[in-house]
């Protein structure tokens, strides 16, 4: 009766895996790295698993679940993680820098919209915006982000927003982060509601249609990134004004919370 659902889990998993293989392969990963890094994912979320199950997280335990030696799991227990955490942080503090700029009206201009700020001085500034929402990033090198991303141009001595939607792009790192991210908060929701109650599941739909001419697409993509962008914004702006500074101030631990829009196009071959 397992038989199924293991083939189709390792369906899935081959699925995965083979998009996330070509990024790895083009940036010069060798299979030994990876299978490293597979060890480390079994052996933290080994741990997540036994406790959550209300046991006692033993190394002896989590061999047990995942099938890999005692040495290991205590060797990869002992080893701290090499994750750089530089590249998440700078990604999230420019979008909340652009998100303020779009959404408190403090600096906002007579219309609403985002206003062009003088780099320096007072209350009513670049450096202002970026003091409020990027914690302790000097407010020369958050420019020096948001103009590499072609977020933020400087006229006349002003910072200007002209792209609301946040992409590194002179950045390969914080590009890479983005998939470590994004793709494992959609992974997460999946497993999430495999396991709980049909109502208590989260939203995770998409559209798609195996048949559109390569004009269409190309149509149909421009439409989608119109609207998309549209509605994360409106997202973004209510959670702006719902946002809490602390748990303290709602009585109970604060969430993180997320909606992700994806847009793909494959040729037939690889549908």
């Amino acid at each position: 009766m397992d038989m199924p659902i293991h083939q189709v889990l390792s369906d899935a998993v081959v699925r995965i895996m083979r998009p996330l293989a070509r990024v790895l392969l083009s940036h010069g990963m060798a299979y030994g790295t990876f299978a490293e890094l597979a060890k480390r994912a079994f052996v933290e979320e080994g741990f997540l698993l036994v406790q959550r199950d209300g046991k006692r997280a033993t190394v002896s335990a989590v061999s047990a679940l995942t099938g890999l030696t005692r040495k290991d799991v205590s060797r990869i227990r002992e080893s701290e993680a090499l994750l750089d955490g530089g590249a998440s942080q700078r990604y999230n503090r420019a979008i909340r820098v652009i998100s303020g700029w779009i959404n408190d009206p403090a600096f906002n201009d007579a219309s609403g919209e985002p206003a062009a700020l003088p780099l320096e001085g007072g209350d009513w500034s670049f450096a202002a915006l970026v003091r409020r929402y990027s914690g302790d990033i000097p407010a020369a090198a958050m420019l020096s982000t948001l103009q590499a991303s072609e977020n933020v141009e400087v006229r006349a001595g002003n910072a200007v927003l002209v792209e609301r939607a946040y992409i590194p792009k002179a950045t390969p790192l914080e590009k890479i982060n983005i998939l470590g991210k994004d793709v494992g908060e959609l992974v997460h929701t999946i497993g999430h509601n495999l396991e709980v109650l049909p109502e208590q599941r989260f939203f995770q739909r998409k559209v798609s249609n195996a048949s559109i001419a390569a004009a269409t697409a190309t149509e149909f993509r421009a439409l989608s990134t119109r609207k998309s962008q549209a509605l994360l914004e409106e997202y973004n702006a209510w959670l702006t004004q719902h946002q809490s500074e602390s748990d303290e101030t709602v009585g109970e631990p604060l969430r993180y919370v997320a909606v992700g829009i994806y847009y793909i196009e494959l040729p037939e071959q690889e549908q």
